[in-house]
This record gives C-alpha cells, sequence and structure tokens, in this order.
C-alpha cells in the first residue's frame, strides 16, 4: 500500500472521531455524517492553525450546513445533461468523465455531494457504455477526467482510462480535475507523472483556496507535474470566512505562479445545500478582481465566473471599464481610474451595435434583456 493510500484510511471520518477531534455534539455529528460524510486525511489535517480557520472552514462538518439546504439537490442541472451514466455533455466539444465517487478530501461546500461518497452514484460499472458515447460522439475533443477525484483510482485503473480514450483519434486534450496537489500532495508520486506523460497532452486542473494550502509538500508536487510536461492550472472558489479579502486572494495567486500553477478561475460559489453561508455578494468578488488586475502579473489573474444555475455554464463577470462609447470612440478606465479614450474602427454600412446584436441572437432578445455594454450612455461625437 502506498503512502497516501494510507492516509486516506487514517482519515478523520466516523461521528465518533467527530466528537472526538472537533467536540461536535453527538447529535449533530450524527444529523451531518447522514447529510454529507465526512473526510480529512492527516496531511489536510495538520494545516489546521486554530478552530475555525480558512482550512478548518473547508473541511470539518458545521451545524450551520443542517440549517441550510433550501438549493436544488444538482445546481448546475448536471443530471439533464448526462446523456449516459458517468458523462456530463454541457459544452459542445468537451465532456466531464465522472471516474469515481471518492474524494482525497470532502469539501464542505462540495457542489457534488449528492454523488460524491456514494459508489452506487458514480460506478466504474458504467465506464463501457461512458467509452462508446464518446466514441460515437466526433465533435468532442476535451476531455476532463473527475468525480470524485479521479486521482483517487490506482495507477494501473487510471491509466487503463487513458490509453482508452488515446485510442479514440477525435479527442485531442485530456484534463484531470483533481484536488490531489492541494489537500494530498502525497499522491503525486514519480511513478504517476512518469505514467501521465505517456498520455499527451495531458493538463491537471487543481483546486487551492488559500495561501496557507501552499506548503513544502505541494510544492513539491505540482513541481513534478510541470517537470512531467503537465500544465497545472488552478480553480478557487470564492467563500465567506476562507479568502474573501483581495490580500487573501493576491497572495494566493502569486504563490500559485511561484510554483508553476497558472491561476484559470476563481468561482463565484455555487448554490449548493449545506453550503450558502460560503456565498459572497458579487460586490466582493468584483471588488477583488479590481484589485488584481494592473495590480498583479495579468498571468497571476484568473477569471470571475459563475457557474449558471440550471445549466448554463461558466459565464465571466467583470468589472467596469467601459465607461461610455459612440459609434467612433469609446471611453476607458485603467486599474488606477485615470480615463482613456479609444478610437474605434467604423465599417462601410456597418450595422449598430444594438441592431447586429439583435440580428445575430434572434428577435426574441427584447431591448431590455440587451446586454449591459450595449446600454452604455452614448457619447457625442
Amino acid at each position: 500500500m502506498e503512502l497516501w493510500q494510507e492516509m486516506i484510511r487514517e482519515s478523520i471520518h466516523s461521528v465518533d472521531q467527530l466528537v472526538e477531534r472537533f467536540g461536535l455534539d453527538r447529535d449533530v455529528a450524527q444529523r451531518l455524517d447522514k447529510f454529507f460524510q465526512a473526510r480529512i486525511n492527516p496531511y489536510y489535517l495538520s494545516l489546521i492553525r486554530y478552530p475555525g480557520d480558512p482550512i478548518w472552514k473547508q473541511c470539518v462538518p458545521d451545524e450551520i450546513e443542517l440549517e441550510d439546504i433550501d438549493a436544488a439537490e444538482d445546481p448546475l442541472a448536471e443530471e439533464d445533461m448526462s446523456p449516459v451514466p458517468n458523462i456530463v455533455h454541457r459544452y459542445p466539444d468537451r465532456a466531464l468523465f465522472l471516474t469515481t465517487s471518492q474524494c482525497g478530501l470532502y469539501c464542505r461546500f462540495c457542489t457534488r455531494k449528492r454523488k460524491v461518497g456514494d459508489s452506487t452514484k458514480i460506478s466504474m460499472r458504467n465506464l463501457e457504455s461512458a467509452f462508446k458515447y464518446l466514441e460515437e460522439h466526433s465533435e468532442i475533443s476535451d476531455v476532463i477526467l473527475s468525480g470524485g477525484d479521479p486521482l483517487m483510482l490506482t495507477d494501473a485503473m487510471l491509466e487503463k482510462i487513458l490509453i482508452r480514450l488515446r485510442e479514440i483519434k477525435h479527442i485531442q486534450v485530456i484534463r484531470l480535475g483533481t484536488k490531489m496537489p492541494c489537500v494530498l500532495p502525497q499522491r503525486i508520486t514519480p511513478k504517476l507523472v512518469g505514467m501521465l506523460r505517456k498520455y499527451h497532452p495531458i493538463y491537471v486542473n487543481t483546486h487551492f483556496n488559500h495561501p496557507w494550502e501552499i506548503t513544502e509538500e505541494s510544492t513539491n508536487a505540482c513541481g513534478m507535474l510541470a517537470d512531467a510536461g503537465i500544465p497545472v492550472g488552478n480553480q478557487a472558489v470564492l467563500m465567506k470566512g476562507v479568502n474573501d479579502d483581495a490580500e487573501t486572494i493576491k497572495d494566493l495567486m502569486k504563490k500559485l505562479l511561484a510554483i508553476r500553477v497558472r491561476p484559470y478561475y476563481l468561482y463565484q460559489a455555487d448554490l449548493t445545500k449545506g453550503a450558502n453561508h460560503f456565498r459572497t455578494p458579487l460586490r466582493v468578488g468584483l471588488e477583488i478582481m479590481d484589485k488584481l488586475r494592473g495590480h498583479i502579473s495579468g498571468l497571476a489573474v484568473p477569471q470571475y465566473v459563475i457557474d449558471a444555475p440550471g445549466g448554463g455554464g461558466k459565464i465571466p463577470i467583470l468589472p467596469e471599464y467601459i465607461i461610455a462609447r459612440s459609434e467612433d470612440k469609446i471611453i476607458l478606465r485603467n486599474f488606477k481610474y485615470n480615463l482613456y479614450e479609444y478610437p474605434d474602427v467604423k465599417e462601410e454600412n456597418q450595422l449598430t451595435d444594438r441592431s447586429h446584436f439583435l440580428r445575430k441572437n434572434g428577435k426574441t432578445l427584447k431591448s431590455k434583456n440587451l446586454p449591459k455594454y450595449l446600454k452604455l450612455p452614448i457619447l457625442n461625437s
């Protein structure tokens, strides 16, 4: 048995352990266990500095979760976009491939807690139908292995999946969506990365939410992946009491770059059962983004997105940089709030922005529903 597997075995997960280690009332602990079980491995547990700190909040069950369940079981409508078990096909050229129900840590804000931890909900018995679907849909060029966490699979099982995917000629890119570099970096071994590099192009999207998660161990794990030619990106979730201030996010993004992890997304927290207490006002995220752009390297600035409820997909949210526009110019502001005029290019017989947008998107889109940038004040030329 490998070290990471031993650490999974030693994880805090039972009601007795929650009561003894974190002082939870037994009745509360039992109700929380029924709602969404706990798994806190020894490595991630060691990162907690004091009760209620940003690490604690992400992994230790809290009674507030039981008062906060007024949300859909499937907030992103993944089941509606699952043509066969284990596959979610939302975007034209990409598919999500759920490979396991298990994770190295069960995050209290998990948006897939209806499935995670339950092997009957994400079963490896259904892999063949998933492969068949991918084979039949030549428009899919990008497959994201997720779950659960695909690195909970053994190297041998994961390689079997990669071999099958590489036999499908129209699949160009394989991505691994994994928290292991953050929550259990011992999983990233020379043997694992040696296997992965045989199936390039392989990308990893990982999930650091706070600077304290960047340790010597996680730095080494990310370095091993980068040295194997595997680009690593980070998807963080903006959460109240965890990272909802600009200095924390700025520190996190700069430290990610330093360990060769490219900030990719900063998510507005999903409308998830038991996790509403993590949500922040949109204003908070926009203010954070406003304090990143221009103040730190563009490499360190993630896209701030909302994964739209009901399956609308990821929608970028940006601070307002265009102040006003006319047919031949726009007024912009920079990160210092200085204003600049930029002349636009006029095309012969060019449609106005409004009519062009309506023509492309159909007559059903009424003026009141136009994008905000098409409703900006019109300047006098």
